[in-house]
């Protein structure tokens, strides 16, 4: 006998309301127990449904019914949403399990350990308590080896955003990589003085706009240079070759949330044999991004297997990890690795495509990324997995770039490899407030004000973006001396960011 389909499994999938839950049961119980559908078959089609709910009102189909229902909520401004899970089926069939399935799966349970790691807390005093909290939980892990934060630290998922973690050499924790693969940062040095931006801002904005797309949904069909699709790990893993169609048609974009790309001018301190330019200031165009929603269907998908075979005690569900001794385990690091050869090829067919329109080749492009896992050695020898969620790595003689906020500066840095911070540093200024929040205490004209009085133009944006929700940055650079020297100061001109959608939600 077949078992009832509940309205719990379907919640895994989208927000259902209250009084849609019988005919949304009726529907999905028929088409198991009368249809014969199993249950993934059955919680794809809604899932569809629900996305498409005008294209399945407007057929006949075995959810037309139930599809009027939803298309006619949608009309009266009530959408009913997908979960994450949901969304993810959407890219991946395999993506969400039945609650059966579930508990048939191979689990195995740990518990944290007493004796937490010590770890070192840079600028401690800009740091919020939740943030702390999270680091102390994964200090508390059974596979971690070593641990710090950064400055700019604050709280996230699973590792606090600014949180280094060194585990095991066979383990790898999704979460405390983050859901946006190998964002990163990338800078192109132009042999153009600084005042071409008061000459030429009309041109400069215009190019900007031209060749940039923002949005969870954006995608572009120009390329410039998509031999990045040409790899051979894009057929290795079933997720990785569902998912090569959209990470194509969004190759040359940019997320939502803190992602940008901006013109500004930097500032060369002096002439440095690793950063190879002349001192002086120089037009830059910076941008901040990562591996766009290839990278986010694959951080969610392998977080929620972590979970499903990695159980740890509530405070550290988020912190579950894989085994690269197993077939997941190898998937997942195959995919985040190529995500960041992705994210990489991303910036700069951006930066490419730019540069073209300018005229101009960039005498110099500087790149790292951060939400990333590394094979390392730690300063005793130990082999370690590296995760650095929200931090840039710093070690001896590496470049990076720190960003601050919309209306303050960003940093050239080169690392000085401590061994404390695990060769790390912070990968920007931080939040002191979160979206929420920034929605509800700051307004339009305040951030307008600051921009006003910087001298910045802003393409898009939000108030959650506002300057006013980042910490000072010269404060957290201050606090990280030991571990950069700054070689460079980068101040920003013309910004451009997503558009305000605050029903799409954010991807940073």
């Amino acid at each position: 006998m077949k078992t009832e389909i509940t309205i719990e499994e379907i919640k895994f999938l989208a927000n259902i309301p209250d009084d849609l839950h019988t005919p949304v049961l009726r529907v999905a119980n028929g088409l198991h127990h009368r249809a014969k559908y199993p249950k993934e078959k059955i919680f794809l089609l809604l899932v569809k449904m629900l996305h498409s709910p005008k294209k399945y009102a407007l057929s006949r189909n075995k959810m037309t019914n139930l599809a009027k229902i939803a298309y006619e909520y949608k009309r009266n401004g009530k959408e009913i949403t997908l979960t994450d899970d949901g969304k993810e089926l959407l890219f991946n069939e395999e993506a969400v399990l039945t609650l059966e399935e579930k508990d048939m799966q191979q689990k195995h349970s740990f518990l944290l350990r007493e004796d937490k790691l010590h770890y070192t807390i840079f600028g401690k005093e800009h740091i919020e308590a939740g943030a702390l909290l999270q680091m102390e939980t994964a200090a508390s892990l059974p596979i971690s080896i070593a641990g710090a934060l950064m400055p700019d630290a604050h709280q996230g998922y699973g590792l606090p955003i600014g949180g280094v973690l060194a585990t095991e050499a066979d383990k790898v924790i999704p979460f405390a990589v983050g859901v946006d693969i190998a964002c990163r940062m990338c800078m192109s040095v132009f042999d153009l003085p600084a005042d071409y931006l008061k000459r030429e801002p009309h041109f400069l904005k215009k190019i900007l706009t031209e060749n940039t797309k923002f949005g969870m949904g954006g995608e572009t069909t120009r390329k410039y240079d998509d031999s990045v699709m040409d790899l051979p790990e894009w057929n290795s893993v079933k997720i990785v070759r569902n998912l090569k169609d959209k990470a194509y048609r969004q190759l040359g974009t940019s997320g939502t949330g803190n992602h940008f790309v901006e013109w500004g001018t930097v500032e060369v301190f002096e002439d440095d044999p690793l950063l190879k330019l002349p001192k002086g200031t120089y037009l830059s165009l910076l941008s901040h991004s990562g591996s766009r929603g290839f990278g986010g269907n694959v951080a969610n998908h392998y977080s929620k297997i972590a979970m499903q075979k990695t159980v740890l005690p509530k405070p550290a569900t988020h912190l579950a990890w894989l085994d690269l001794n197993t077939q997941e385990g190898q998937e997942y690091w195959i995919a985040m690795n190529l995500a960041g050869e992705y994210a990489s090829a991303n910036h700069h067919e951006i930066h490419n495509k730019i540069a073209r329109e300018l005229g101009h080749k960039p005498l110099r492009m500087i790149e790292n990324h951060h939400n990333f896992a590394w094979k390392e050695q730690l300063a005793d020898g130990r082999n370690v997995i590296v995760h650095r969620k929200g931090a840039t790595p710093a070690g001896i003689n590496e470049l990076g770039i720190i960003p601050g906020s919309m209306s303050q500066p960003g940093y050239v840095i080169r690392g000085k490899g401590s061994a404390e911070a695990i060769n790390s540093a912070s990968h920007g200024a931080g939040r002191v407030m979160s979206r929420t929040k920034a929605f509800s205490t700051t307004t339009r004209s305040e951030m307008n004000k600051i921009l006003e009085d910087a001298g910045i133009q802003l393409i898009g944006g939000d108030l959650d973006e506002s300057p006013m929700v980042y910490k000072n940055i010269d404060k957290v650079i201050a606090a990280q001396a030991d571990l950069v020297t700054v070689l460079a100061k980068f101040l920003p001109k013309i910004v451009r960011m997503a558009d305000a959608n605050r029903k799409e939600g954010r991807e940073d």
